[in-house]
């Protein structure tokens, strides 16, 4: 049966929530370690929502065209995430998505503002 499972579930396509946060077919989210990206549901501004739909859409395409493999790292955020680095094809996301634009690193510092960004 576990195999059976283990099947199923690489069929099954990750949900991708927002650019840096997915939910496996099996119910687990994950906070994707090594990088943020703008909000989507809770943006601050419209241009962090358009940024945050352009990264959320990115993730979508990595994730439907690549072997995605998940690392938990055994944390858990204050949002009841599991804390994971994800890679794709064997490149981590954290890099992908830096190196497109779509990110910043991010460690579990206070994240910075994406409205700052485009301001006068």
């Amino acid at each position: 049966m576990h195999a059976l499972r283990l099947a199923l579930y690489a069929l099954a396509a990750y949900v991708v929530v927002d650019g840096d946060t997915i939910k496996a077919p099996y119910g687990a989210t994950y906070r994707i370690l090594g990088y943020d990206t703008p909000e989507t549901h809770f943006a601050k501004c419209a241009s962090e929502r358009e940024l945050g739909l352009i990264a959320k859409a990115r993730l979508e395409e990595l994730l439907a065209h690549g072997e995605v493999r998940v690392l938990e790292s055994g944390k858990i955020d204050k949002y009841r995430r599991s804390l994971a680095t994800v890679t794709v094809n064997g490149v981590d996301l954290a890099v992908l998505m830096i190196r497109e634009g779509l990110a910043r690193p991010y460690h579990g510092e206070k994240r910075q503002s994406w409205c700052t960004l485009n301001a006068s």
